[in-house]
Parts: structure tokens; C-alpha cells; sequence
């Protein structure tokens, strides 16, 4: 009796869903987790990144290791070689290989909307050249903006840029404001001061002001992403939205894929360091190079 339902029932899936699975160009990899499968399309123009996480891939580097920070309505994060055997509780996130990859920045062509894959890595302070870790890695779920937030966000890369102009400037003066200091000499070290902010406005200013183009304005306000996020980080892929024939099919009897998976590990409980309190665990295979 089962039988004789089943392959009708999966003939007209397959009537109803179509005969082609889609295409995709370029190099392909799948995140496999519990909560489901993630396929990702790795962009040319960004070869290290590519490239990189290619080579993790073969190797297996990743496997087994947690999405160890997920913060709903922002990001997953994962790829920290420690969280393999990490003891529940334990705060993650600060391990990897020895090398950092050269920030490979495409912006306009690529930017933080949902689903985009991109590197994580260490902070202005200590990493001023924004290069990338070699391992760890986030999938932006985000949320979606509104007019007023986009101007909020674009003034706030406006001040970022002008900010990193004002710490390449004060270089070329600390050792002279320090000699003042020591002097205690406050009225030079005022105008040197200005010297320093009118060069800072000149150099700033010869830079065109930054915007973002109306297409990306409506990608973030209605698929949404992490716009704070443009220019500071290297984005290197992008979470396949279409499913294959199959998937379409097991997608009917709960299977998650994609975007779906995303959502579903943003939702995940966390603690007080954002690691979900139940471990999900990754395995990434090369699909297609």
C-alpha cells in the first residue's frame, strides 16, 4: 500500500517542482549543520578569501568546530579552530591559524546583506590594515533598515573615514606633541592641534563623500543585512538562495536550506558571550570549484 502512494505521490513533486536543478557559477561550497544545509557561492574577485577557504575545505580545518557567536538580527559566526572540543560555557572566538589574510574590500559590487559570507577579524587598534582572519568567518542574517536608518549608517562610515585619516595624520605629530607635553608648553600644543584638524579636513575632504547607491538603499530595506558592517570587513561569498529539485522535495518534509538555517541558528538561545547554550556544529565540503 505504501509503495504504490509513494511514486505517484514523488512523480508529481517532481511535475511540480520542474525536471532542472539550478546553476551556479563559480566556486561552491556547503556548510552541512543539525539544523540544516547551507550552500555558498565564493566570489572570483575576492581570490585570497576564495582561495583560503577552499584550501580549509579539502583539508577538513573546519570541521567539527561550532557557530560559537550568534546574535540574532545581526550574525553567525563560526570557524574558531578551539571551539572543537570546548567545554560548554567556555568563551570562544580568539583562535585560528598564525597567518591573516589582506583585507579584499569590493564595495559597491559587494556589500553585508542578508546571507552575505564574510571574514571575521581583529580590531582597528591592533589590526589597522583590516586584514582578515585565516579561519573564522560570519553569515550576516541582519535586519532590515529604513530611510532614516541608512543616513544614520552612512554618517556613520562618514566619521569612521575621517576618523582613519586622523589616526594616519597624528602619527606623523605625536613625537613633537609629546616633546610639548613634557614641556608643559599647552598653548603650542592648542595650535598644533588645529594644525593637525585642518589637515585632517583638507585630506578628508579631497575624499568623495561616501553614499550609498539607491539599489543597495532597497536591497537593505527589504531584504535586509549589517550596513554598519560596509567597508571595514571583507566580504568573500554569499549564501545560495535557490534549491535544487531534491531540496525542493525535502524541503516539504522539514529539511531547512539556506537562508533558512541562518534564521534558524540566530534563533538559537545563547549565553551571556553569545554562544548558543546547545553546540551546533559545522562540516564544510568543496561542491563545486
Amino acid at each position: 500500500m505504501y509503495r504504490k502512494i509513494a511514486l505517484p505521490l514523488a512523480l508529481a513533486l517532481i511535475l511540480v517542482l520542474g525536471s532542472c536543478s539550478p546553476k551556479t557559477s563559480g566556486t561552491v561550497v556547503k556548510i552541512k549543520t543539525g539544523l540544516g544545509d547551507i550552500k555558498i557561492r565564493l566570489y572570483d574577485e575576492t581570490p585570497l578569501h576564495r582561495d583560503n577557504f577552499v584550501k580549509m575545505a579539502k583539508e577538513g580545518y573546519l570541521d567539527s568546530t561550532l557557530f560559537h557567536r550568534v546574535i540574532n538580527e545581526f550574525m553567525i559566526q563560526g570557524g574558531d579552530p578551539d571551539s572543537k572540543n570546548a567545554e560548554a560555557g567556555v568563551a570562544l572566538g580568539e583562535g585560528g591559524p598564525e597567518y591573516t589574510i589582506p583585507a579584499e574590500f569590493d564595495f559597491p559590487q559587494y556589500y553585508h546583506k542578508k546571507g552575505a559570507l564574510a571574514a571575521a577579524r581583529m580590531g582597528d587598534q591592533v589590526n589597522p590594515e583590516k586584514r582578515s582572519s585565516g579561519s573564522q568567518f560570519y553569515i550576516v542574517q541582519g535586519k532590515v533598515f529604513n530611510d532614516e536608518d541608512i543616513v544614520k549608517v552612512e554618517n556613520r562610515i562618514r566619521e569612521g573615514r575621517r576618523k582613519a585619516v586622523f589616526n594616519e595624520l597624528i602619527v606623523q605629530y605625536e613625537d613633537s606633541l609629546n616633546t610639548l607635553q613634557e614641556k608643559g608648553e599647552q598653548e603650542k600644543i592648542s595650535q598644533m592641534q588645529q594644525r593637525i584638524m585642518a589637515k585632517v579636513n583638507e585630506v578628508y575632504g579631497e575624499q568623495p563623500e561616501f553614499s550609498y547607491p539607491d539599489d543597495i538603499k532597497e536591497v537593505y530595506k527589504t531584504i535586509g543585512g549589517t550596513p554598519h558592517l560596509d567597508t571595514n570587513y571583507t566580504v568573500f561569498g554569499e549564501v545560495i538562495t535557490e534549491k535544487s529539485l531534491l531540496e525542493k522535495i525535502r524541503s516539504l518534509f522539514g529539511k531547512k536550506y539556506g537562508l533558512e538555517v541562518v534564521d534558524a541558528i540566530a534563533a538559537q538561545e545563547t549565553d551571556s558571550r553569545d554562544r548558543p547554550l546547545k553546540d551546533i556544529r559545522m562540516e564544510i565540503k568543496l561542491i563545486k570549484e
